[in-house]
């Protein structure tokens, strides 16, 4: 037999559970989410929620120019010196699209740059050009020095 008590405890309970569930599933007021189109991955797209970030963003300027830049990033390898091209688009000081060109000069090359060129949209596009820091991408962490390279260098022409 259950005592009142226990039987308000459930009641509760229960209450909670069934609010808790409404709330996760009541629309939201933030903004809607933009589809931008990611040029790797198959060309599927990502979801990205605008968002803004210091104060440049808070105060409606850019830092950086919106359009398409292009660099090549170095890194060393343990086959020696090694190139990846780096393509990226930026509006909003966000990166909207990434393309990358893989130089490869030996088969284990081609295998991780071509890893990480299949993963790296997932990880940036959307993200603000300054905060963009890539370690590892999809088992390749070598590749990721030169791209970080080249997104800097892509910062510079990018002002």
């Amino acid at each position: 037999m259950t005592t009142p008590l226990r039987k308000s405890l459930y009641v509760g309970i229960a209450g909670l559970s069934i609010m808790g569930t409404a709330a996760a599933c009541a629309p939201t007021t933030e903004s809607p989410s933009t589809q931008t189109p990611a040029t790797q991955n198959g060309g599927q797209a990502s979801t990205t929620s605008p968002s803004s970030s210091g104060a440049a963003a808070a105060s409606g300027e850019s830092t950086y120019k919106d359009g398409t830049y292009s660099s090549d990033g170095t890194y060393t390898s343990p086959n020696g010196q090694e190139t990846v091209g780096v393509e990226l688009t930026l509006a909003a000081d966000k990166v909207s699209a990434v393309n990358i060109t893989v130089h490869p000069s030996n088969p284990n090359t081609k295998k991780f740059q071509g890893e990480f060129a299949s993963g790296i949209a997932a990880q940036i596009v959307g993200k603000d050009i300054d905060e963009l820091n890539v370690s590892k991408v999809a088992g390749s962490s070598l590749t990721s020095g030169g791209f970080n390279e080249a997104v800097e260098q892509i910062k510079s022409q990018a002002k």
